[in-house]
């Protein structure tokens, strides 16, 4: 009887660690998912950081007085370049996450307000030059929102595997090597429609 005891208790102990292990190549799999999403999303952040300065440039010499908007856009673009930093501390940090968001929602309004500016000027919606650097800035916001909800999927999966039992032990036990990730979520005051006045 001790030996069939043995056999079983040597059997719960293989299949615990087998489940374990399994947990833990999901974890890293799912980990890796993310932070892959996550360095595509940058790339699109990226892309919109090389063009502001061109696009700036272009309207600065059609639209010289407008020195506060420029200004901003500007210190937008700084700021948000400065938290393009390593994927894996950004993705496991929700602080980190939220200053991120937060420059790079600031650089999307000061861009909405140059894009007023712009209207004002049909003369420098007029030129080739201006036209091509537009549509590549259109052309990136839409790469931006496709990157972010690929990311979000991603952060979906992660977390949902994460949370599930018994993943959710063998996540714990490794501290925050696979803290829940954070999900992009709409500007401040997205909800409400802006105001169009003629």
């Amino acid at each position: 009887m001790a030996k069939w005891i043995g056999i079983i208790v040597v059997a719960v102990l293989i299949i615990s660690g087998l489940s374990c292990i399994g947990s833990y190549n999901s974890l890293v799999s799912l980990d890796q998912q993310v932070q892959a999403q996550w360095a595509q999303v940058q790339n699109a952040y990226q892309r919109r950081l090389d063009l502001v300065p061109n696009l700036v440039e272009t309207v600065k010499g059609a639209a010289a007085f407008e020195k506060d908007t420029f200004t901003a856009v500007t210190e937008a673009r700084a700021k948000a370049s400065q938290t393009m930093v390593d994927p894996s501390k950004v993705v496991n940090d929700p602080a980190a996450f939220e200053r991120f968001q937060q420059s790079q929602d600031a650089l999307s309004s000061a861009l909405s307000k140059l894009t007023v500016v712009i209207e004002r000027y049909p003369d420098l919606k007029a030129t080739q030059n201006f036209r091509d650097l537009q549509a590549q800035l259109e052309g990136t916001e839409n790469r931006i929102a496709v990157e972010r909800k690929r990311y979000n999927e991603a952060a979906q999966a992660f977390n949902t595997k994460r949370d599930s039992f018994p993943t959710v032990l063998v996540a714990g036990f490794f501290g925050t090597r696979f803290n829940e990730k954070s999900y992009f979520r709409a500007q401040e005051g997205a909800e409400t429609a802006p105001k169009v006045k003629f």
